[in-house]
């Protein structure tokens, strides 16, 4: 099920593939080596950013790949929490009530912190189960058991996919 067209592997060496005909463009003054090896760049490049995208509905997680993962439960109520939190602090803010509002405060805060938990969890398992089933599927490979072979991929393309949705999302409150 793995997509070959965007394996992160896949795209550091062509990158690197790219830097090589790029010299070599240079050194003999060809620009054609030169066009092919920024053409092969820019396809690395997408190629890396494909291997990193996951597309989500609620705690549901699929990537390029066809991995299909699902949030750490601490990641939904996490952000359930978040939410009430907020939505407590505003109302107490309105309506003066400042017991409800730090109230929504302190659940905001509880909040942000079981999501990080569950994002963790998810990134941490993600890596060890994408390292089981790379492991696995070469072993398979290796032994010829072509069934145990698509069984391990599977389990590195799920294993990936919730890695990478850990990733965005750690990313993504990095950023706010």
């Amino acid at each position: 099920m793995s997509d070959k067209d965007s394996s992160t592997a896949k795209s550091y060496l062509d990158s690197a593939l790219a830097q090589g005909q790029s010299a070599l463009g240079s050194l003999t003054g060809s620009t054609g080596d030169k066009t092919e090896a920024a053409a092969r760049k820019d396809q690395a490049a997408s190629e890396k950013e494909a291997s990193h995208s996951v597309g989500k509905l609620g705690p549901l997680n699929v990537s390029s790949s066809g991995g299909v993962s699902t949030d750490d439960p601490n990641r939904t109520e996490g952000s359930w929490n978040q939410t009430l939190g907020s939505a407590k602090e505003s109302l107490g803010s309105l309506t003066g009530s400042s017991s409800l509002q730090k109230e929504g405060e302190r659940q905001n805060a509880e909040g942000k912190g079981q999501e990080a938990q569950g994002q963790l969890s998810d990134f941490g398992s993600g890596v060890q189960d994408r390292v089981k089933g790379a492991a696995g599927g070469m072993v398979a490979g290796i032994t010829g058991d072509r069934e145990k072979e698509e069984e391990m991929r599977m389990k590195h393309d799920d294993a990936k996919t919730k890695q990478r949705s850990a990733e965005a999302d750690i990313q993504k409150q990095a950023e706010v």
